[in-house]
């Protein structure tokens, strides 16, 4: 289970809704473009770059977008897992 230890440390804005839209070519999910996802994931990207660029994520973001991400986001704060992921577990569980 990760968590935010730190300032230092960022999770990764993905909430396991992973499909990209063909036209704007951001995810549903977290709106990052696939160079953003390839960027989170090198381990020589800065903090501050990834706090950024969070900001850039939600300012893409309305509606229910934003609000499904922010509930989900800070779940994967708190937790370790989106909502989406903690739902699968608790039903996986249940069987």
């Amino acid at each position: 289970m990760k968590k935010n230890v730190n300032n230092e440390q960022i999770l990764s804005p993905c909430i396991s809704i992973c499909k990209t839209d063909p036209k704007s070519g951001y995810c549903y999910g977290c709106a990052r473009t696939n160079e953003e996802k390839i960027i989170w994931k090198n381990e020589n990207t800065k903090p501050t770059w990834k706090k950024n660029n969070l900001n850039l994520l939600i300012h893409r973001m309305s509606g229910w977008q934003l609000e499904t991400f922010k509930e989900s986001y800070s779940n994967k704060i708190r937790t370790g897992f989106s909502l989406y992921k903690e739902n699968l577990l608790k039903n996986k569980d249940e069987k």
